[in-house]
C-alpha cells in the first residue's frame, strides 16, 4: 500500500512537471507578474499621509511558538535532500512576495502532489500547528473545492486538491526570525515567526465554487459566515451610518486591493468610522473581524485580536455593492494594524456557467493584510536587524 501511494505521488509529480514543461505561456505570465510586482522594494500599505510609526515592536507575547518550530523541523526532516534544497530560502528572500491566487502561477517549493504520504502528513502538521482547527478545516476545504473545480472543468492538470506548495524561509529557530508559506489556488498563508511573535499576513482565502454542486465533495461549502455576517453588519447600520459606509451601490467588477503583487499602495481610510458605532455595533464589527483573525492558532489569534481592539476607534468599515438577500458586494475593515477585504468576484474558472462577466456569489476572495509595513513580519525583521547590528558594535 505504501509503495502504491509513493508511486502515485511520483506519477502526480511527473504529470505536473510535464504540464509546466509544456506551458511556456504560464511561465512567461508568471515572470511578467513577478517582474512588475517586485520592481519596487517592499514598503507596505500606508495612508497617503504616510506610515503610521511605532505600531509594531519586538516583545514577549507569552504564547509559545515551539509547536510551529517543531512541526517545521519535522516537515523539513521528512523531505529528501533535493526537496529540501528547493523548498528552503533565506529569511529575507523575495520568495516571500512571490505568491499568487491564480491557478497558472508557477510556484516554488515542494508540492503536496509530489509528497509521499508521510511527507504530506508532516506538511499538514505544520499547518495544524499554525492554524486553529477552524482555520485548518477552511484550508483543507479550499483544497477540496479546487478538486471540485477540476471535476467541473474535467481538468486535473490545472486544478486539484494537491496543487499547493510549501516554502520555508530561514531556519526554524527559538529566537531568530524564520517562517513559511503555503501557496496555491485560492489559498495563501504567510507565517513569519520571531521568538514568540507570529505575523500571519498576507493571508488569502477563497474559492470558486464556494459550494460544491457535484462530485466527490458535493455539498461542501465555505465562507458563508464571512458573507452573511458581513451583510448583517451593513444591515445593523442606521441610514446615516449606512450613507457613510457605502462607497458605491453598484458593483460591476472585482474590488479587492491587496491581492498578489500588491504589497505597496496607498489606502486612505474610508467609510464609516467605528468610533461612530454603538457599543453593540462595535462588538458586532469585532466579531466579524474575528472570523478572519481566528483562522490563526487560538493563542496567537488572541494576541492579534487584542492589537485590533487597541485601535478599534481608528478603524473604518466600508462597503461596495447591494444589500439584498442575493446581493453581491465587497467590504473591508481597515485599521492601522489590519486590513480585511471580502469580495464577490467575476467568474473565472466557471466562466462557461456564468458567461455574463459580473460578480457572482460562487466566487469569493478574502485577503488579510497588516498595513504600515508589517506584512511578512517586515517591520519586526527590520527591528531585529537593527538590534543585532547594535549588539555587534
Amino acid at each position: 500500500m505504501k509503495m502504491r501511494i509513493a508511486l502515485l505521488s511520483v506519477f502526480a509529480a511527473l504529470t505536473w512537471a510535464t504540464l509546466w514543461s509544456q506551458a511556456p505561456d504560464f511561465r512567461a505570465r508568471s515572470r511578467q507578474f513577478e517582474n512588475e510586482g517586485l520592481a519596487q522594494p517592499y514598503r507596505g500599505i500606508f495612508a497617503s499621509s504616510g506610515k503610521d510609526q511605532g505600531l509594531f515592536r519586538i516583545e514577549k507575547t507569552g504564547v509559545s511558538t515551539a509547536p510551529i518550530r517543531q512541526a517545521a523541523e519535522h516537515f523539513l526532516q521528512a523531505l529528501t535532500p533535493e526537496q529540501r534544497e528547493k523548498t528552503t530560502f533565506p529569511v529575507d528572500d523575495p520568495e516571500w512576495r512571490k505568491w499568487m491566487n491564480q491557478h497558472f502561477y508557477v510556484r516554488q517549493g515542494v508540492g503536496f502532489n509530489e509528497m509521499t504520504e508521510p511527507q504530506r502528513e508532516a506538511a499538514f502538521g505544520l499547518l495544524k500547528s499554525t492554524l486553529s482547527a477552524e482555520g485548518f478545516e477552511l484550508a483543507r476545504n479550499i483544497m477540496r473545492l479546487n478538486y471540485t473545480l477540476g471535476e467541473m472543468k474535467n481538468n486535473f492538470d490545472e486544478y486539484g486538491e494537491w496543487l499547493y506548495f510549501l516554502t520555508v524561509m530561514g531556519e526554524p529557530s527559538a529566537d531568530k526570525p524564520w517562517g513559511f508559506q503555503i501557496d496555491g489556488h485560492h489559498l495563501i498563508v504567510n507565517c513569519f515567526v520571531l521568538g514568540d511573535q507570529v505575523v500571519m499576513t498576507p493571508t488569502f482565502v477563497g474559492s470558486e465554487p464556494v459550494i460544491a454542486p457535484l462530485g466527490k465533495y458535493k455539498g461542501l461549502e465555505i465562507m458563508q459566515a464571512h458573507q452573511n455576517d458581513g451583510l448583517a453588519m451593513l444591515e445593523s447600520l442606521d441610514p446615516s451610518q449606512r450613507d457613510k459606509a457605502v462607497l458605491e451601490v453598484s458593483k460591476t467588477g472585482n474590488n479587492n486591493l491587496g491581492e498578489a503583487f500588491h504589497d505597496n499602495f496607498d489606502l486612505d481610510y474610508a467609510g464609516l468610522p467605528v468610533k461612530e458605532m454603538s457599543a453593540k455595533q462595535k462588538k458586532q464589527l469585532l466579531a466579524l473581524a474575528k472570523l478572519y483573525l481566528d483562522i490563526q492558532e487560538p493563542g496567537h489569534a488572541h494576541v492579534k485580536v487584542e492589537e485590533v481592539e487597541k485601535y478599534l476607534d481608528r478603524t473604518y468599515f466600508a462597503w461596495i455593492g447591494g444589500s439584498g438577500p442575493d446581493a453581491v458586494f465587497y467590504y473591508r475593515i481597515h485599521s492601522p494594524v489590519v486590513l480585511i477585504e471580502f469580495d464577490h468576484q467575476n467568474p473565472a474558472g466557471l466562466r462557461d456557467r456564468y458567461p455574463e462577466r459580473k460578480p457572482i456569489r460562487e466566487h469569493i476572495h478574502a485577503v488579510i493584510r497588516t498595513p504600515n509595513g508589517n506584512d511578512y513580519g517586515k517591520d519586526l525583521l527590520r527591528q531585529h536587524y537593527e538590534q543585532s547590528h547594535r549588539a555587534a558594535l
